[in-house]
């Protein structure tokens, strides 16, 4: 896969990864991949991830159900981001992220002090197992 090579990955073999829902424009998560990472997700049209705190590839959805459906994978003018346009499936509106929001960025800067400004959609203790 020749495309790969034109991915400058970093020291560890990673490469940073933005998912962003295809529909609405929102950025849903951050998160790693590694080079089979995205093989995989070109192959199968669905997010795929490394998970750093696991040391293995990670499925997004695989316990969760909220799985992500790839359309487009970008790749930054450095060659050293990742842009996955996504839709977020597993429950309306998709939820992207392991607190039960839609997405990841959900903490707004006000007066000096994080606030979470969107709402918790699905209590995580009956989402994760």
């Amino acid at each position: 896969m020749q495309w790969l090579e034109s991915v400058k990955w970093d020291e560890r073999g990673l490469v940073p990864v933005i998912a962003q829902e295809a529909s609405s424009g929102d950025v849903l998560m951050f998160a790693w991949m590694n080079r089979e990472a995205l093989a995989r997700t070109a192959e199968l049209g669905r997010a795929v991830y490394f998970s750093r705190s696991r040391g293995r590839l990670w499925y997004k959805g695989e316990e969760s159900g909220h799985v992500q459906a790839v359309h487009e994978i970008r790749l930054d003018c450095d060659n050293d981001v990742i842009l996955l346009k996504v839709t977020q499936q597993g429950h309306e509106p998709g939820i992207a992220c392991h607190t039960g929001r839609h997405s990841c960025f959900f903490q707004r800067l006000e007066d000096g002090q994080w606030r979470p400004v969107d709402p918790v959609l699905k209590d995580p203790g009956s989402i994760y197992r």
